[in-house]
């Protein structure tokens, strides 16, 4: 079956990295645009960060925009979040997600399987 496993998550300082890595098994990554989303507590899910295929296009929110960036690496079917100057509101818990649909889709409703999530807690 289908599966995504994120890892990297952890507890940094406001000013820190993070890189969260997605691993897919089960099926061809190439085949998927990916995603990812986080959620914070007592708030509703968000997408963050979203990636085609091929690479082509990526897009990432306002409230990341600069700061993150999302990658790929189809050989290792594999997907990345680079996460730099964390400030407290990024703490989340933060999903991958895997897309059939062509393009870049931005949002959850479009997406087809989803990780399980990795803890991203931003403190001092």
């Amino acid at each position: 079956q289908v599966q995504l496993a994120e890892s990297g998550g952890g507890l940094v300082q406001p000013g820190a990295s993070l890189t969260l890595s997605c691993t897919m098994s089960g099926t061809i990554f190439a085949s998927y645009a990916m995603g990812w989303f986080r959620q914070a507590p007592g708030k509703e899910r968000e997408g963050v960060s979203f990636i085609t295929r091929s690479s082509h296009k990526t897009y990432s929110v306002d409230s990341v925009k600069g700061r993150f960036t999302i990658s790929r690496d189809n050989a290792k079917s594999t997907l990345y979040l680079q996460m730099n100057s964390l400030v407290p509101e990024d703490t989340a818990i933060y999903y991958c997600a895997a897309a059939r649909a062509l393009g870049l889709p931005i949002y959850g409703y479009e997406y087809d399987y989803w990780g399980q999530g990795t803890q991203v807690t931003v403190s001092s």
